[in-house]
């Protein structure tokens, strides 16, 4: 994201790097197991985060205050923040901005439930911020004293991309040093359910197949991602580690339907180009395309066609981590985000799994059965949300 030199480049400043990852998934906690879960296929089958304990995390109050969205996002922020072994030293210019599709619903239906049946006195008086989506960003300011922006984005199931390319643009202008950022999600609530099911976007089978002739919605998961992000001068000073940079970041809208993708896919096509511009990047660059692939019919075949219109025929290997992390709404792009650094790191692109009988009208190179060598160490990936929100985040390997 160093595009001072770029002509027409959005932005201009500091280069963007990550020294730290972070994850709780359906494969378990710790970003080294979501990514051995995707190259493996060993995940829950609730698409819960086994072994989640947030007493690790937080004391007995805080366990019954805090939803359990926030208990996972700041939970994914401290395994970022100690893998980047960061020390605050100026606190106005560290940030904490976070995404999320919904926030804490959990506990706002559990409350109306007590509401209906215990009446109005029984409500906790901790409703507010338990609910409130902002709440995961302010747990992980609070944890680290972090006094510069603390923000949240709720552009659906883009929100975790959005989140980090506007955390990224915060240090790009110098207006951070440092930024924890990712996003997070836990809304596996009866209520929730009834609305996507009976909006036919979740799996009658309870199963995810991105690209599959078969595929039939996605299916719903808990889960959260984070990164630590410097500015290059700032992590060069301290001597951090330096996993991948962030080269670029992109952002359209559809502006065409509540829930649906454009069908030739052209608002998500625009939202890859832009990324590559703010990266300077061509098409020849990207190693690899990590997908929102949800599984359903209508987004993956619209982001195969936005795929095909800006690579053509020469588009990069393609996976999807959800059909082993599930659809985790706000907290998907995140958790792809550090899958993508991890990919970088270890120089393996992991395979789709749950595909076995690709959709004829899928024309894309989509990684299946065993991990493949990242021949180039730039991943482009993806993230669509309803209301037509797209968001792409362009990650590289540091030059």
């Amino acid at each position: 994201m160093y595009i001072g030199e770029v002509a027409g480049s959005p932005i201009a400043g500091h280069r963007v790097v990550i020294t730290g990852i972070g994850a709780v998934t359906s494969c378990g906690v710790g970003a080294n197991t979501l990514f051995e879960g995707l190259v493996s296929g060993s995940y829950s089958e609730d698409h819960t985060v086994p072994g989640f304990d947030p007493s690790v995390w937080f004391g007995p109050k805080e366990v019954r205050r805090v939803d359990r969205f926030a208990q996972l996002t700041l939970a994914a922020a401290v395994e970022a923040y100690e893998d980047a072994a960061l020390t605050v030293t100026n606190p106005e210019r560290a940030g904490s901005i976070f995404g999320t599709g919904i926030g804490g619903m959990t506990t706002l239906t559990a409350q109306t439930t007590v509401l209906a049946t215990k009446g109005p006195d029984r409500v906790t008086p901790f409703l507010a911020p338990m609910m409130m989506p902002n709440a995961g960003c302010a747990q992980v300011a609070m944890r680290y004293g972090l006094t510069g922006p603390a923000e949240t984005i709720t552009t659906a199931c883009a929100a975790g991309t959005h989140a980090i390319g506007y955390a990224a643009r915060l240090v790009a202008s110098g207006r951070l040093e440092v930024a924890v950022t990712g996003g997070g999600e836990s809304v596996l609530d009866p209520v929730a359910f009834a609305g996507f099911r009976n909006m036919t976007a979740l799996s009658t089978t309870g199963i995810s197949r991105p690209f599959d002739v078969a595929r039939d919605g996605f299916v719903m998961a808990e889960g959260a991602g984070a990164l630590v992000i410097e500015s290059l001068e700032h992590a060069t000073a301290r001597g951090a580690r330096i996993y991948a940079e962030i080269l670029g970041a992109g952002s359209t809208a559809d502006a065409f339907h509540i829930t649906a993708p454009r069908e030739d896919g052209a608002g998500a096509q625009r939202c890859m180009e832009l990324a590559l511009i703010d990266a300077d990047l061509t098409i020849k660059d990207v190693g690899h395309i990590n997908a929102h692939g949800t599984s359903t019919p209508l987004n993956d075949l619209a982001e195969s066609r936005a795929i095909n219109a800006v690579f053509g025929d020469d588009a990069p290997p393609v996976t999807s981590a959800k059909g082993v992390t599930g659809h985790s709404l706000g907290g998907a792009g995140a958790i792809e985000a550090v899958a993508s650094v991890i990919t970088i790191d270890r120089g393996l692109i992991p395979p789709t799994i749950g595909l076995e009988n690709i959709d004829p009208d899928i024309h894309l190179d989509v990684v299946v059965g065993s991990p493949r060598e990242l021949a180039k160490p730039v991943v482009l990936s993806n993230s669509f949300g309803f209301g037509g929100h797209n968001g792409c985040l362009v990650i590289g390997r540091i030059s």
